[in-house]
């Protein structure tokens, strides 16, 4: 099985890409994040003809989250990370997709830094960690698959000591990861890489994706059950390098489920 995460950075004007992308490599499962796109405009018939099927969640020029996968319907078992019902912003999205427990997330940028939102991306941090343990106290499969906007170490960064105060790799960002991490997750990407300096995000400007001058902010973390399955981990870092393409590259796991 593979699963994979993808931000699509506008679901409307990056369409053609991700079909390209969908039709090219054909994951059974598809995590996107920043859609970018209210509920309605989501392009349920052309992800339908592209032979995925689809739940979102989508929010008017900002966020939204869906999870796709090829064949039959993703089996939706939440949306919305619990912990805050205040909170209206789409960036949690969870379902069942060939017996594997998939959470789909686009975790809060938080920039500027400090600053009220950071305290949003810290707190957010936090009703994660909660959520997520409840996740591995049910000992299933679980992923958890999608833009973190977390650089976890120094080695996920071109020229880390120019990042250092940014939200994305502030000490406090990277401790609330690494408890997250201490749960039992295993980082698939780092796991399967364990000396390359790989990316999954290059900006816009100055030429950062010709330069390799890049992020490692998308993550694919499998619950200690599924970990033994993993088989394959890359990036698809060329997508990032086509016409009008978004900041992020796809990530995607090959997993070994056996008869499941």
């Amino acid at each position: 099985m593979r699963i994979a995460t993808f931000n699509v950075n506008g679901i409307g004007s990056r369409l053609p890409a991700l079909l390209q992308w969908l039709d090219e490599t054909q994951p059974d499962a598809v995590c996107l994040q920043e859609l970018k796109a209210p509920q309605e405009k989501f392009p349920e018939a052309a992800i339908n003809d592209a032979g995925y099927q689809a739940i979102w969640h989508g929010q008017k020029s900002w966020n939204g989250v869906a999870i796709l996968s090829r064949g039959a319907a993703p089996i939706e078992t939440g949306r919305g990370l619990p912990g805050d019902p205040e909170d209206l912003q789409s960036r949690y999205i969870e379902a069942v997709v060939n017996g594997v427990l998939i959470a789909g997330l686009y975790l809060p940028n938080g920039n500027p830094a400090p600053g009220p939102k950071f305290d949003y991306k810290l707190h957010w941090m936090e009703r994660l960690i909660t959520h997520t343990a409840r996740l591995l106290d049910s000992g299933g499969p679980v992923i958890l698959a999608g833009d973190f906007n977390v650089i976890p170490t120094e080695f996920d960064v071109y020229k880390p000591e120019r990042w250092v105060d940014d939200a994305l790799f502030r000490p406090e960002t990277r401790t609330a990861f690494a408890r997250l991490m201490a749960q039992g997750w295993t980082d698939a990407l780092r796991t399967m890489h364990p000396e390359e300096k790989i990316y999954t995000f290059w900006d816009y400007f100055r030429n950062a994706y010709g330069r390799d001058a890049g992020l490692r902010i998308d993550h694919l973390l499998l619950s200690p059950s599924l970990a033994p399955s993993l088989k394959a981990a890359e990036v698809d870092r060329d997508v990032r390098g086509r016409e009008k393409p978004s900041d992020h590259a796809p990530v995607w796991v090959e997993l070994d489920l056996g008869d499941n």
